[in-house]
């Protein structure tokens, strides 16, 4: 190593800097968050200074450098345009035996400061060694995705409770074990989702039992309506955690590829009318896995909680005992129309949206009809495509115009995504005539106009209109 990666504290320390342009201005606000009494030595100071020095958060002495302005510093930042000055203040610094960085000079720092990615108390510093600050930047920019936001609270969790951890767990090697299974268990993922309060529920369910045999946790993950690139951060780093995927049949292979590969993958996939497991089925199931300790993902198309049962399976959940969490997804309507270029509320053309399900229940669409055939207004209707004939019917005998322009979205957001537009009046000959099949989403309103004006035509859609059809 060129360098030796320390951490130091420097709380209420005398830190002097000496510049006071836009680079020193950056170098005091990390000093701040480290609690530092800074120095800045500089006759002009930037306006992100001047606000320091107003606040009183920093000490401005309005001049230039002076050798007995380093006696007393903890640490000494040079950040000038001059060079012999960045040099002066290098020689001072290391004679005073003072650690020194200038700022962008490598030969001239007895340390260097790192790209730095904060979860208090948790750091992680990034450094290529003063050779390439922007490529230590890029790779902060990666872990930053990688690390939640909420890993701070974790840490101090858990230092929160170690003491009570000490005294019931004696063994070094027993109190190892059982924190290595608090950190890859509920416990953990409840903290990193931001609830605290099942969190300790679940800490103290597994404190009484330390040698393990806990519950598990159920993640109920939005897969989105099929492009992997549209899963949140949170969804792909349970996928890559699970020991259990139960999916559905919506869920795209390329999003199943993501998924840990050593992870069971349980397929309780549904068609219409034909149900592989049913719903009853797969609550039963998701219990029965998390009480085995497993971490259980359940991978649904679309958000959990549109149209998805989402509710269904938390109910049995809760009922059991069992602590879960809830992923959103980009629910259907919003990646598909985005992806076919139909803004959904187009404030020239559309006033509200209403997404409705088109699944029908003995073989009857018991919709408010009123209330969905109004003006202004947009329609989504999921899992409609068997039952777009008495969709159409019932719109155009409540008052929607016949010529309403309307919309399929077929396998929206994938490589195999088709745009046909048409109207309210042909939309079920489109399908016939087309060989439509599931998945598909009905967009149906003035804005699928806009689609048509701009004659969308990008590398994952194929764009029809079939106004005329029939």
């Amino acid at each position: 190593m060129d360098y030796l990666p320390i951490f130091l504290d420097i709380r209420s320390a005398r830190v002097l800097v000496v510049g006071g342009g836009e680079v020193a201005a950056r170098k005091v606000a990390l000093l701040q968050n480290a609690q530092a009494q800074v120095i800045v030595v500089s006759p002009d100071l930037v306006p992100a200074l001047l606000e320091m020095k107003a606040a009183g958060a920093i000490t401005h002495i309005a001049r230039s450098f002076a050798v007995e302005d380093v006696a007393g510093a903890r640490i000494v930042i040079a950040a000038t345009n001059h060079a012999a000055t960045n040099k002066l203040i290098y020689q001072t610094a290391t004679a005073a035996r003072v650690p020194v960085n200038v700022v962008d000079h490598p030969a001239l720092c007895t340390f260097i400061m790192p790209s730095v990615i904060d979860r208090s108390p948790v750091l992680i510093a990034v450094s290529s060694g003063g050779t390439s600050p922007v490529l230590a930047r890029l790779l902060r920019a990666r872990l930053e995705s990688l690390v939640a936001s909420t890993y701070g609270a974790l840490a101090a969790f858990m230092a929160k409770r170690r003491p009570e951890v000490r005294q019931r767990i004696t063994s070094p090697r027993a109190r190892r074990r059982f924190w290595e299974r608090v950190l890859q268990g509920p416990t953990a993922e409840l903290l990193l989702a931001g609830q605290g309060a099942a969190a300790a529920q679940v800490f103290d369910r597994e404190l009484a039992r330390p040698e393990g045999d806990g519950a598990g946790l159920v993640s109920l993950v939005g897969a989105g309506p099929g492009d992997p690139d549209l899963l949140t951060l949170r969804a792909l780093r349970l996928m890559q955690e699970a020991d259990v995927i139960v999916h559905d049949r919506l869920v795209a292979a390329p999003i199943l590829a993501l998924c840990r590969r050593e992870a069971q993958r349980i397929d309780v996939g549904k068609n219409a009318g034909h149900h592989a497991v049913p719903q009853e089925q797969i609550n039963q199931l998701l219990v029965a896995l998390a009480a085995t300790g497993q971490r259980v993902v359940r991978l649904k198309g679309g958000d959990p909680f549109v149209f998805g049962r989402g509710g269904e399976e938390i109910d049995a959940l809760v009922e059991a005992g069992i602590p879960f969490q809830v992923v959103p997804g980009i629910t259907a309507a919003l990646g598909c129309a985005a992806y076919g270029h139909l803004p959904l509320t187009h404030r020239d053309y559309a006033q509200s949206c209403v997404f409705v399900t088109g699944h029908c229940r003995k073989d009857t669409l018991e919709l408010n009809w009123e209330s969905l055939a109004r003006p202004q207004q947009t329609l989504v209707f999921y899992m409609g495509v068997a039952a777009l004939p008495a969709i159409s019917r019932e719109l155009m005998a409540h008052g929607l115009p016949a010529t309403t322009p309307a919309a399929l979205i077929e396998r929206g957001t994938t490589p195999e995504q088709r745009v046909l537009t048409g109207t309210l009046a042909n939309l079920p000959q489109i399908v016939a005539q087309e060989a439509i099949c599931p998945p598909t989403l009905i967009v149906i309103g003035e804005v699928v106009r806009l689609h048509e004006r701009w004659k969308c035509r990008t590398d994952r859609t194929e764009t029809t209109d079939l106004r005329a059809a029939g």
